[in-house]
């Protein structure tokens, strides 16, 4: 497969279905592979950069048994463990990145759901958030009802965060306290409410390059917009802490694919940019075009100034549109 012909007749209106073989991806020269998706990226998302970070609203003693996170009552990480965090704490870091130009801000909290309580007080936060500071807000609490979501988007949330984390067939090697068709109604939800859909996965966690195809055309058929990508980071105390680290090239194949496949979305770098070489750098002209950055982050990462620096120094726009 010519790889930039396939790029060409994307940019030309192309795209490729769920049923479609797309082994080639997998055996395709990197380089070709990596220049074709830069080309497809800068046709539909030109040289601009959609920066967005987050906030740990609430951590620890989560429900759910992903294998992946540190954040599972089921596994024994021993992170430091708090109820939802005040309002001003919220506020006080949403104008951090405000003030330093980042794009988004999402509070970010594990669990099935929030309680009744602690969705009161994301809401008044997000309130707040939308009068008092200049930044779109986003929002990550698990599995929403049809109110809530409208709820969200009445309080100035524009965009909801629910990884799909891996393929259908692979998810029940992910977690089995929920389902994958849980995950896709809950997107469908917030899709129904108005919000936008951020939406990708980990890579790493032993699934197959089948699997990862598979992830993006599923987030393709159900139109997301936003897709982190983010590379397993061993957590001592789950049962991935004994998983072999991705190479560089292994995630720059997986950017590459995914913008094959997702030509109009922001394909967003999330954790596991420490693992590749200036944090990431090779990535923005792989077919990546935004990236969760930050001061706060839950995960490995650079900070906002080095991010800033580092995207300017390509060329690569970062203004806030």
């Amino acid at each position: 497969m010519d790889m930039i012909k396939l790029a060409e007749e994307i940019i030309s209106g192309k795209r490729l279905s769920h049923s479609e073989d797309k082994s080639f991806f997998i055996t395709a020269g990197l380089e070709e592979l990596c220049k074709g998706a830069d080309s497809i990226k800068k046709a539909f998302c030109g040289d601009h950069v959609d920066l967005c970070s987050i906030i740990n609203g609430r951590s620890g003693r989560c429900s759910e048994n992903c294998k992946f996170c540190a954040q599972s009552a089921h596994n024994c990480t021993g992170i430091n463990e708090y109820g939802f965090l005040d309002e001003e704490s919220i506020l006080a870091e949403c104008r951090h990145n405000a003030e330093r130009g980042v794009h988004r801000f999402s509070i970010v909290t594990a669990g099935r759901t929030l309680s009744d309580s602690d969705f009161e007080k994301a809401v008044s936060a997000y309130k707040r958030m939308d009068r008092e500071c200049d930044i779109e807000l986003c929002g990550s609490h698990g599995l929403l009802t049809d109110e809530q979501f409208r709820r969200l988007r009445e309080a100035g949330v524009k965009r909801y965060h629910c990884n799909l984390e891996t393929s259908r067939r692979n998810f029940p090697n992910i977690c089995t306290t929920h389902t994958f068709d849980d995950k896709i109604a809950c997107i469908k939800r917030a899709q129904a409410a108005g919000l936008e859909v951020c939406s990708g996965g980990i890579i790493g966690m032993g699934e197959t390059w089948e699997d990862r195809i598979d992830m993006a055309d599923t987030l393709a058929e159900l139109n997301v917009r936003s897709v982190p990508i983010n590379a397993l980071m061993p957590i001592k105390g789950t049962p991935f802490e004994g998983e072999k680290r991705l190479t560089e090239e292994d995630i720059l194949r997986t950017v590459a694919i995914f913008r094959y496949i997702l030509p109009e979305a922001n394909i967003r770098l999330a954790a596991g940019r420490d693992l590749m070489s200036e944090c990431g750098k090779q990535a923005f002209l792989s077919g990546a075009d935004a990236t969760i950055t930050g001061d706060m982050l839950t995960t490995s990462g650079n900070d906002i100034r080095s991010d800033t620096e580092m995207l300017r120094s390509m060329g690569l726009d970062i203004e806030r549109r």
